[in-house]
């Protein structure tokens, strides 16, 4: 699988001001399931609509994958994600260092955010 250019972690804005406070984004799957989700810009509709329909205070960061520091291994997402699609899994903590562009993240007028043209 040829590596991404780019990585993309979905997060509220608390959230990330708490990262760029401590130096890093440690998200409850970190501890639950031991990654934290990345996806690819094309995926992270599927992400942002199981998880977070509906929400307006969200922001997607934009990581480079050189520098997150811990292993990414690509695996399956959920079941109803097709079938063959492999995300990026990250095996630590998110470097704030890493994060190379922050924008906001907003739904549509339906709640969804919708599919990458």
């Amino acid at each position: 699988m040829k590596p991404a250019e780019i990585f993309v972690h979905l997060c509220s804005v608390g959230d990330w001001a708490q990262a760029q406070a401590s130096g890093a984004l440690r998200p409850e799957s970190l501890d639950s399931v031991g990654f934290v989700h990345l996806s690819t810009p094309q995926q992270v509709h599927l992400p942002a609509n199981r998880l977070y329909r509906g929400r307006t205070d969200l922001v997607l960061l934009q990581v480079d994958p050189v520098r997150v520091g811990a292993p990414v291994r690509w695996e399956p997402g959920v079941p109803g994600d097709p079938e063959a699609m492999l995300f990026p899994h990250l095996y630590g903590p998110l470097p704030v260092e890493a994060v190379v562009g922050v924008s906001e993240y907003r739904p549509g007028p339906d709640g969804d955010f919708g599919s990458p043209d």
